[in-house]
């Protein structure tokens, strides 16, 4: 797999692993981090990992990030 999508993938999972605990997200987030682990995980150990998967994992986290970004500034 390319460079790039494994440096967004961790650049996400810093992101999400920011969002505060008190935040309704947190949970969520949660989630969405350990499947973008586990992904990365096979990713870098060369294994095999679907590409339909792992966009709507990314698009998720994104959209989490900015549900919270929104519930911060409210």
């Amino acid at each position: 797999m390319d460079k790039e999508p494994l440096e967004l993938i961790r650049l996400l999972l810093a992101r999400l692993e920011r969002i505060s605990v008190d935040s309704y997200w947190a949970h969520r987030a949660s989630g969405v981090r350990g499947s973008l682990l586990r992904a990365l995980e096979k990713l870098e150990a060369g294994r095999p990992f679907q590409k339909s998967k792992l966009e709507p994992l990314i698009s998720k986290g994104f959209d989490i990030l900015e549900q919270a970004a929104l519930e911060k500034s409210s």
